[in-house]
């Protein structure tokens, strides 16, 4: 199929054939030629950010909301660069995203002409892989070929970055029958001697453990983890970036390990003998001290990336491909094992476990000044909010409480910044989330911190007509630095406290005041900071359907997450409350 237009009506004609509904972004001069046959397409929304960091952010809410890559587009220079901490963001959590920039044209490229900036240089190491297009004729094959390998094997984002002066010149457009990749297989069906090993250590276990990272959740492999947990009795733990891939609520979900993970979670891993790692990555935060995490165990790792198979720790069974095929076959492994006899008991062990968890529950301390408890508000917003809706959380000590305090019910059902941590995430997420699913309620989960760093976006969804929910926690402070030197730096509180300027009397600093910061974007502003009015604040939000909802939740401004294992340390020395570390009920190995 070949027809005579220009690169820009390409670039848009490629989008059209790919099935992309909506990009999120900002035009400027070097991507300019791209907007004016985007003005006619009536295929593809264009929503117009406020910045391009959002532009990103969104396209990683969309992408989270639908399963397919979110794009985004900007133009040269800082345009580009401002999209650099979004593909950092989705290339830590394998989040499929398209970025198409605009270049200046290709005689000036290297001469520092005007916003340029080597943006395929710059976003190298945080792209799973990325374009230059100098020539109109290959615009198509390159959209072609960049979808693919952001959907594809482990997702990630792709740029492309496209001179203007390609965008100008005619060109034919073709596309082409399939992408041409040479180099790249992902390999998704995996090995299997690997998995029959795999069930054979399963069976011959005491103290088995599934750890279950996003890697589950991006191949939509939710239903095949329940059958194969439910039919070995195996103990589930889902890190952050896995919440809702294995119900909350299933009693054999010990819930979240790590840093501030449960304690039976943590002490689980620490005291397995097998476990069997599916899409995960034993990231720090998961293991604390590498040197010290779970010394006794034998590591099955299944993952679709062979990069992450033994980085961290080596696998005694590596396994490659993707999780949907690893478990689907591990199930007919480990049943076939048990038609012959051969078959785990785990009995003892989940006594040993059971007692960890009724002894250390998550749970919290009311504050003994009568202030709000930001662990009430996230814990009364899931349950009145329900397990349907979708929670996206910035990054901090909110998050934190999300994960924690929230049931995450459904694959999908939560939405973070995982790896990268990135500030800032929640609004714009947010708004993807809600373009990319319109029909669920989308709440937003934030701080005070992270608010302020991208809210400017509310306009966008205001303008749009992109309802949001937003449920600022507002304690004043940067509240996980704050934690950090409450307990490691004598309380030298250096620069967290986001209100310094001199208090009325009344004690109420409102800079900025967000009720009316959301009543001037549009949207409207509620305030809550007593624990009577909370259910009824919800409510009132949940009751407004056609503008987007900012909460202002004023709450204790010490507040602290816990459990907590501090960084660099063993996951033994996990603190379950201030001063309290649990007792480890230890039976004979």
């Amino acid at each position: 199929m070949t027809e005579q237009m220009t690169g820009a009506q390409s670039l848009i004609r490629a989008l059209e054939h790919v099935g992309v509904d909506v990009v999120f972004g900002i035009p400027g001069g070097a991507i300019l030629p791209a907007y004016d046959p985007l003005y006619d397409s009536t295929k593809v929304r264009h929503i117009l950010m406020r910045h391009e960091q959002g532009a990103g952010h969104a396209a990683e809410g969309y992408a989270y909301a639908t399963g397919r890559p979110g794009v985004c587009i900007a133009t040269s220079g800082p345009g580009a660069t401002n999209l650099v901490t979004p593909l950092a963001d989705a290339y830590m959590d394998s989040v499929p995203v398209v970025a198409i920039t605009g270049q200046v044209a290709s005689p000036a490229i290297g001469t520092d002409a005007f916003q340029e900036a080597d943006i395929c240089g710059i976003t190298m190491p945080i792209t799973k892989h990325n374009f230059l297009v100098r020539d109109p004729s290959k615009i198509a094959s390159t959209i072609a070929e960049a979808f693919h390998i952001a959907s594809t094997g482990r997702p990630g984002p792709v740029l492309v970055d496209i001179a203007k002066d390609a965008l100008q010149a005619q060109t034919r457009f073709e596309w082409p029958q399939r992408p041409e990749l040479p180099g790249y297989r992902p390999v998704t069906k995996p090995h299997g001697k690997q998995v029959r090993e795999a069930a054979r250590l399963i069976a011959e276990a005491k103290r088995p453990v599934l750890y279950v990272g996003g890697g589950v959740f991006k191949s939509g492999a939710s239903k095949e983890l329940r059958v194969l947990a439910e039919l070995t009795g195996i103990p589930v733990v889902t890190t952050l970036m896995a919440l809702g891939t294995f119900p909350s609520s299933h009693p054999q979900n010990l819930g979240m390990p790590g840093m501030h993970g449960t304690v039976a979670a943590v002490g689980a891993l620490q005291r397995a003998d097998l476990i069997v790692a599916l899409g995960a990555r034993f990231d720090d935060r998961v293991t604390g001290k590498l040197s010290s995490f779970a010394p006794h165990a034998t590591i099955v790792h299944a993952d679709i990336d062979p990069a992450e198979i033994s980085k961290n720790r080596y696998a005694d069974v590596p396994i490659v491909g993707d999780c949907r095929e690893v478990i689907a076959d591990l199930i007919v492994a480990v049943r076939a094992d048990q038609a012959a006899g051969r078959q785990g008991d785990y009995t003892a062990w989940w006594e040993q476990l059971n007692r960890m968890r009724e002894t250390y529950p998550l749970g919290y301390t009311e504050p003994e000044d009568g202030s709000l408890a930001p662990q009430y508000v996230i814990k009364r917003i899931g349950q009145i909010v329900g397990p349907d809706a979708t929670y996206v959380a910035g990054v901090g000590q909110h998050q934190m409480w999300a994960a924690q305090f929230i049931d995450h019910q459904r694959p999908g059902s939560f939405v973070n910044s995982g790896g990268a941590g990135t500030m800032g995430f929640a609004i714009p997420a947010a708004l993807g989330a809600k373009v990319g699913d319109p029909d669920r309620v989308i709440w937003a989960i934030d701080g005070d911190g992270c608010f302020q760093m991208t809210n400017q976006e509310l306009a966008t969804c205001a303008i749009e007509g992109i309802p949001i929910k937003v449920a600022v926690i507002n304690n004043g402070n940067l509240g996980m630095v704050r934690q950090w030197q409450t307990l490691f730096y004598d309380g030298r509180y250096s620069n967290t406290n986001l209100h310094t300027a001199p208090t009325p009397e009344d004690g109420k600093v409102r800079i900025p005041d967000f009720v009316r910061l959301a009543e001037a974007y549009g949207c409207v502003g509620l305030r809550c900071d007593r624990a009577e009015d909370v259910d009824a604040t919800i409510e009132k939000a949940m009751a407004i359907n056609d503008v987007p909802v900012v909460i202002d939740f004023t709450v204790h401004h010490d507040a602290m997450v816990w459990p907590m294992v501090p960084a660099g340390v063993s996951n033994d020395d996990i603190q379950y409350a201030r001063d309290m570390a649990p007792e480890w009920d230890d039976e004979e190995e």
